[in-house]
């Protein structure tokens, strides 16, 4: 499992590094790219934080409820050979 998704996360890689390559062999830039899809920097990291603002306290109030509940089911589990 651990092999399939670091194989995964390598091709994404280099897929990535190719098209990043290819665009700025075109003179294509991430600025150019994000201006004309109508958003900036300051404008992402915003919604980042925003996000990040509004799942924090949701992510946190939910674990609260279901690590308790995992460690339970856990530990009464039957034994594995």
């Amino acid at each position: 499992m651990i092999y399939r998704l670091s194989a995964t996360v390598i091709k994404i890689a280099l897929a990535s590094l190719l098209v990043g390559v290819t665009l700025s062999a075109m003179n294509i830039t991430a600025d150019q790219v994000l201006r004309d899809i109508g958003l900036t920097p300051e404008r992402i990291t915003a919604m980042l934080q925003t996000g990040i603002t509004w799942a924090l306290p949701h992510l946190i109030l939910g674990s609260m409820v279901i690590v308790p509940v995992w460690v339970i089911v856990y530990l009464f589990r039957p034994p594995r050979s």
